[in-house]
């Protein structure tokens, strides 16, 4: 079976799926959440510069149609 490829929302590099992490706007709530859940995802790449780019240019938020909350952002500075 072949591998799934996401695109990073950051530096929109291709890699594995389980390479990314994984941000997710879940569909009945709205709630952004990591790593869990069904709805709209965008997928980023666990480097420090990728982090700083979407952080800096809301690229999580553009992507994801929904704002997302500064625990979010910390929650991924300490996953580094």
């Amino acid at each position: 079976m072949k591998p799934n490829y996401r695109r990073c929302v950051s530096c929109r590099a291709i890699a594995p799926k389980e390479a990314l992490w994984r941000a997710v706007r879940q569909y009945d709530t709205g709630v952004v959440q990591l790593d869990q859940g069904m709805g709209r995802s965008v997928y980023l790449c666990p480097e420090s510069q990728c982090l700083a780019v979407a952080q800096k240019k809301n690229r999580l938020s553009k992507a994801l149609k929904a704002a997302v909350p500064d625990i979010i952002y910390q929650q991924l500075w300490q996953r580094l």
